[in-house]
């Protein structure tokens, strides 16, 4: 069983940037492919931005592309979102997820472990 804590949220005006972290328990964590996924209120889930499990790979949504940045630390076992450029679009509960599947799912459902999310606002 993997655990994940997510940190890092808050609130920023647009332009502005956050930085969020996503922490991991147990000793199998490169065998996961890590993922970042969203959720505005009255929204479904969805995907912003996956990591493979060598972080040789690397997907980023559309509407994210060019502004945030995915990396992780097999030897820290943590995986980070860096936010550039912020609009109040961007204003979700943002979660760290992980899969067992060797796809690189852009599915919510492909994931088997999720943390508890953090929020971010960005303010207009």
């Amino acid at each position: 069983q993997v655990q994940l804590v997510e940190s890092g949220g808050g609130l920023v005006q647009a332009g502005g940037s956050l930085r969020l972290s996503c922490a991991a328990s147990g000793r199998t964590f490169s065998t996961y492919v890590m993922a970042w996924f969203r959720q505005a209120p009255g929204k479904e889930r969805e995907f912003v931005s996956l990591i493979s499990r060598s972080g040789g790979g690397i997907k980023y949504a559309d509407s994210v592309k060019g502004r945030f940045t995915i990396s992780r630390d097999n030897a820290k076992n943590t995986v980070t979102l860096q936010m550039d450029s912020l609009k109040p679009e961007d204003t979700a509960v943002y979660y760290c997820a992980g899969s067992g599947s060797t796809s690189w799912s852009v599915s919510p459902n492909e994931y088997n472990f999720w943390g508890q999310g953090t929020q971010v606002t960005v303010s207009s």
